[in-house]
């Protein structure tokens, strides 16, 4: 069944739905520059570190590079569980790449190293994107830089993009994996969407979904701006529960007051 506020307002679907195709998704000016660093990152064989608070968008700019890059010329593989030890990784690492090796990590790394090589044969360009990549074990992030150590460290194995919370360069900068951060020359930082961002954002989604009109007036939006403070996936939640609140009261916009009425309680669990 269709929800109720979509049915209210005229919407063909609910417009904040992460359910979105990748060449649908919406990116502020300043997100469209970190996706063309990465991208030219990749096209040089770099690693990239992208760094950002929760919310902010670093799926979206992962998304938005696995739409523009060419399939021809490189392979992507994304890990999105970073809690795993080192033989688990390469295990992990070793299903997604279709090879099914059942040994030690050693032997589950040269695999991996081998089917890498034959993509590079193949002239693909692997690159590893591992999400939550703060969450990494002290022992993993110290193996890490092995993949970064091709032919004497003389040639790239393969691309790294390590994706996680700003703590992560911290925790890069110990001793123990200044060998990874060292081998990691691009280092992008998120930042939350600014007010107009969160403006064209809105208006962008609700119009994809059918709006034909405005439903949040300007101080509506600036306050679901300041609540959200520019995380996307706050404004999606947030955008989602006044239109629902705003529907049940039989509204025609969602009003300021509604705005702030609704995130209460639940900014109040975060």
């Amino acid at each position: 069944m269709i929800n109720s506020y979509v049915t209210a307002f005229g919407l063909r679907a609910p417009p904040f739905s992460k359910e979105i195709d990748d060449a649908a998704l919406w990116l502020p000016q300043s997100k469209q520059v970190i996706v063309d660093a990465v991208e030219e990152a990749l096209t040089e064989r770099a690693s990239v570190l992208l760094l950002g608070e929760p919310g902010v968008g670093k799926t979206c700019v992962l998304r938005a590079l696995r739409h523009r890059l060419p399939q021809q010329g490189f392979r992507l593989t994304y890990c999105r569980n970073s809690t795993l030890g080192r033989r688990d990784f390469y295990r992990c690492l070793c299903n997604t790449l279709g090879l099914h090796p059942t040994s030690t990590a050693a032997n589950l790394f040269l695999a991996v190293e081998n089917h890498v090589q034959e993509l590079r044969r193949d002239k693909l360009h692997p690159v590893f994107l591992l999400d939550e990549a703060h969450l990494l074990h002290s022992d993993m992030l110290a193996h890490l830089h092995i993949l970064l150590n091709y032919e004497w460290d003389s040639r790239a194995l393969l691309s790294l993009v390590l994706i996680g919370l700003p703590e992560l360069e911290s925790n890069l900068g110990r001793r123990a994996h200044r060998s990874l951060l060292s081998r990691i020359d691009h280092r992008l930082l998120i930042e939350p969407a600014s007010l107009e961002d969160t403006t064209e954002y809105l208006r962008y989604r609700l119009s994809a979904a059918g709006a034909d009109r405005d439903l949040f007036p300007d101080d509506a939006i600036a306050a679901l701006h300041e609540l959200s403070q520019g995380a996307l996936r706050e404004i999606d939640r947030l955008a989602t529960a006044s239109l629902r609140e705003a529907a049940r009261r039989k509204k025609k916009l969602v009003d300021c007051d509604l705005v702030q009425r609704v995130a209460e309680p639940l900014v109040r669990f975060d």
